[in-house]
């Protein structure tokens, strides 16, 4: 998926689409508004830990109230977004301001230095939820995107809208635990020891244009799914896993506000192996929205994840009877 006209430092190319009807939020949540109402963004953390919501709105649509904030575990923010508004949303983990009062993340930072991220997006890895409000036909257009890697789980949840399939979609389940050696992204920890905070693109780790999508590589017919795109592809089947992956991750609803949750509830959750009726009639093109940033380049050497492939499977099993599926 592709989003156009949204400026940023990072990511590979990608396409996408989205919009919302308004809904009630929660006595305890704390709502930003911005001008005529197009929809109404919740963002609640489920996670066991703090995370720091960036936002990014398109070039030429109107910025949200906030680019960057924190959220304890259990809290609940709305903001309002303008008619036509396009951008993304993404959780930053592991924040913390230095003694010179430089604020940053281990994984999602925006590198503004502060928790608002002004204008700037995630770098990667970092799971992205993107919308595109008020598309062709009147209609929102969403995904959630592991294209420039995966950070935490994420899930959008569209609220009391009509038209398109208004599905849910997202990526429900935690990778870092059981992401490719190639991939992953090990923070230190105080006790000597180590965590698995990230699980990068190959796009990322390597730079190769097959696995960017870029160069010879930039179109649908030459630029394929990998193994290591497989590898989320399988965990993830609702979200985006390369470039060109529209056909089963772009979804469509109309009039209707959407829940973005990080680190999601089970009951929450719709079985995302579900077929996508939505994505599957989209065009490959899309004009609303494409990210086209820099490709981050690794000297590593990529070798296929064996272990992870066969281990992988029964991880799934394993988190598929945790959450209900």
């Amino acid at each position: 998926m592709r989003l156009q006209n949204c400026s940023t430092r990072w990511g590979q190319s990608k396409r996408i689409r989205f919009r919302t009807e308004r809904m009630n939020p929660a006595s305890s949540s704390h709502v930003d508004h911005v001008g005529a109402l197009a929809a109404t963004f919740t963002l609640t953390n489920n996670c066991e830990y703090t995370v720091w919501p960036g936002v990014l709105s398109s070039a030429g649509t109107a910025a949200l109230s906030t680019t960057g904030f924190a959220l304890q575990k259990g809290e609940t923010r709305s903001l309002d977004a303008p008619a036509a508004w396009s951008g993304r949303f993404w959780g930053r983990t592991h924040c913390a301001t230095d003694s010179s009062g430089k604020f940053s993340c281990a994984t999602g930072d925006c590198g503004s230095g502060s928790v608002e991220c002004s204008g700037s997006s995630a770098a990667p890895p970092a799971t992205l939820a993107e919308f595109t409000l008020d598309g062709s036909g009147g209609m929102d257009f969403y995904d959630v995107s592991l294209v420039d890697g995966y950070n935490l789980p994420v899930l959008v949840v569209p609220q009391g809208g009509s038209g398109g399939g208004c599905s849910t979609t997202g990526c429900p389940v935690d990778l870092n635990g059981v992401c490719p050696s190639d991939l992953k992204v090990v923070l230190s920890t105080s006790d000597g020891g180590s965590e698995s905070v990230a699980c990068k693109s190959a796009c990322e780790a390597f730079g190769s244009p097959q696995y960017c999508c870029s160069g010879d590589y930039g179109s649908p017919n030459t630029c394929k799914p990998s193994s290591y795109s497989q590898f989320f592809k399988n965990a993830c089947p609702r979200a985006y896993s390369y470039a060109y992956d529209d056909a089963t991750s772009t979804f469509t609803c109309a009039s209707a506000n959407y829940l973005i949750m990080f680190c999601p509830s089970t009951t929450s959750q719709k079985k995302s192996s579900d077929s996508n009726a939505d994505a599957a009639s989209m065009p490959l093109s899309n004009d609303t929205m494409v990210y086209s940033g820099g490709e981050q380049v690794s000297h590593a050497a990529p070798t296929l994840p064996r272990m992870a492939a066969v281990l992988f499977p029964i991880s799934l099993a394993v988190l598929a009877l945790r959450l209900g599926f």
